[in-house]
C-alpha cells in the first residue's frame, strides 16, 4: 500500500496519454462507465417487464433523490478519506449490489422492489462516487496535464455511451435482465484491481492540513466558503449552472418533442443525437491531443455564448440534415465549454477541496439542471418549440456572459 501512495514522479514531463499510470486510471474509469450504461439498460428493461410504464419511470427516478440530497456530503467524504479509496469502495458496493440482483432475477421473479432498492443503492453510492471521481485526476498526474486528462475522460465517457448501449441490449437479448445485470457487475469489477494499481501523488503540506479539517459539517462549510470566495470558482459555478439549465431541457425532452413536431421520427432524432455526440467527441479529442488551450476562461465564455445561439437555431432548421449539422456544432461547442470548465475546476481548486468542488458542480448539473426538463415539456406544450428553445438559449447564453464579464474567470488560464 505504501508504494501505491508515493508520488508519481515518473509522470513529470510525460504527456498524460503516454503515462501508464494515467492510462490505468482511464481504463478503470471507462470500464466502470460502460458498466453503468449496461446497468441502466438492464434496470429499465427489468422495470418495464415487472411493472407498468409509470412504475418503471418511478424506479428509474429513485436514484436521483439520494444522489441530489447526499452529493455535498459525498464531497466531504471524498476529501476526508481520499478519492481513490472512495472510488474503490463505491465500485465494490455497486458491483456486489448489481450481481446480487442478477442472481435474484435468475432464480426468481421478485417484482419491482429489488429493482427500486438497487436504484436507491446506486443513487446513494453515486453521491460519494461522483465527487471522488472528480478529485482523483489531480492525484494521478501533474497539474500541467489535467486539461489533457479532462479530454481523455471525455473520450472515455463518449466511448462508454457508444459501447454500453449495444452491450446492454445484447445482454438482455441473450439472457434477459439477469444476464445484463451480471455483465454490468463484471465490467464494474474490472475497475477495482486497476484502481488498486494506480499510484497517487502526495498532497502538498498546505493541502494536507486543509484536508484534515475538523468535523464533517465544518469541512462542508469550509468547502462552500472556499468556493464562494474564490475569484474563479464562484463565477464558474454560476456559469455552469446557467449553461446546464439552458442546455439540458432542449437537448433532452425538447429534442424529442421537436422531432415529433417536424415528423423526423425516432431515426431522425437518433441522427441528431449522433451529430451531437460526434461534435462532443471531437472537442474531447482536441483537448487530448493539444493538452492545453490558451485563454481558457475566455474560450469557455465564448463557446457557451456561441453554443447558446446554436441551441436557439435548432428549433428553426428546415430539415433533419440541417438539424444534424447544427447538433454537431452544438456538441463541439458544448464539448469545448464543458472541457474548459472541467479543466478550470481541476486546476484552479486546491487538491484538498476537489471532492467538495466536484460535489457542488455535480449537484448543479445532476440535481438542479434536470428540473428544466419537465418545465421545458410543459412550456413547449403551451407555447411551442421555437419560443422555448429561444428562452433556453438566452439562459444558457447568460452563463457565457458571466464567464466573460467577471475578470478573474475571463483571464483564467490553464497551467503550462
Amino acid at each position: 500500500m505504501t508504494a501505491t501512495l508515493t508520488a508519481a514522479t515518473d509522470a513529470v514531463g510525460r504527456p498524460a496519454h503516454r503515462d501508464p499510470n494515467v492510462l490505468r486510471w482511464l481504463t478503470a474509469y471507462t470500464s466502470s462507465m460502460i458498466g453503468d450504461s449496461v446497468y441502466y439498460i438492464a434496470l429499465s428493461w427489468a422495470a418495464v417487464q415487472a411493472g407498468s410504464p409509470s412504475q418503471a419511470g418511478v424506479v428509474m427516478a429513485v436514484s436521483a433523490v439520494p444522489r441530489a440530497l447526499l452529493m455535498l456530503g459525498g464531497g466531504v467524504i471524498a476529501d476526508r478519506l481520499g478519492p481513490r479509496r472512495v472510488v474503490i469502495g463505491s465500485d465494490v458496493v455497486r458491483c456486489a449490489a448489481v450481481l446480487a440482483v442478477a442472481a435474484l432475477l435468475f432464480f426468481t421473479s421478485p417484482g419491482l422492489w429489488p429493482l427500486a432498492a438497487l436504484a436507491l443503492v446506486f443513487g446513494t453510492v453515486d453521491a460519494v462516487f461522483m465527487p471522488a471521481v472528480g478529485a482523483l485526476p489531480a492525484r494521478v498526474t501533474t497539474r500541467d496535464q489535467l486539461a489533457r486528462v479532462q479530454g481523455m475522460r471525455g473520450l472515455g465517457i463518449r466511448f462508454a455511451s457508444v459501447v454500453g448501449g449495444p452491450l446492454g441490449g445484447l445482454g438482455v437479448a441473450v439472457g434477459g435482465a439477469a444476464a445484463a445485470f451480471g455483465l454490468a457487475g463484471l465490467l464494474i469489477a474490472v475497475s477495482v484491481p486497476l484502481l488498486v494499481s494506480v499510484r497517487l501523488r502526495e498532497l502538498p503540506a498546505d493541502d494536507k492540513a486543509a484536508a484534515q479539517g475538523g468535523t464533517a459539517w465544518r469541512d462542508l462549510v469550509a468547502g462552500l466558503h472556499y468556493i464562494r470566495h474564490h475569484r474563479v470558482l464562484a463565477p464558474l459555478m454560476l456559469a455552469i449552472a446557467l449553461g446546464d439549465l439552458g442546455f439540458v431541457g432542449p437537448l433532452n425532452v425538447g429534442l424529442t418533442l421537436l422531432a415529433d413536431e417536424r415528423g423526423w421520427g425516432a431515426s431522425g432524432m437518433g441522427w441528431v443525437l449522433a451529430g451531437f455526440g460526434v461534435g462532443a467527441g471531437a472537442a474531447s479529442l482536441l483537448l487530448t491531443v493539444r493538452g492545453r488551450l490558451p485563454h481558457a476562461g475566455r474560450v469557455a465564455g465564448c463557446t457557451i455564448l456561441a453554443g447558446s445561439v446554436a441551441i436557439g437555431a435548432l428549433a428553426f432548421v428546415p430539415g433533419v440534415v440541417a438539424a444534424v449539422g447544427v447538433a454537431l456544432l452544438i456538441g463541439l461547442l458544448a464539448g469545448l465549454s464543458g472541457a474548459m470548465c472541467g479543466a478550470l475546476l481541476q486546476t484552479q481548486a486546491d487538491a484538498a477541496y476537489l471532492g467538495r468542488v466536484t460535489a457542488v458542480s455535480g449537484l448543479v448539473s445532476l440535481g438542479f439542471a434536470p428540473l428544466s426538463m419537465p418545465l421545458s415539456a410543459a412550456a413547449i406544450g403551451a407555447w411551442g418549440t421555437g419560443p422555448v428553445f429561444v428562452v433556453s438559449a438566452a439562459v444558457c447564453g447568460l452563463g457565457g456572459v458571466i464567464a466573460l464579464s467577471v475578470p478573474g474567470l475571463r483571464r483564467a488560464e490553464l497551467p503550462k
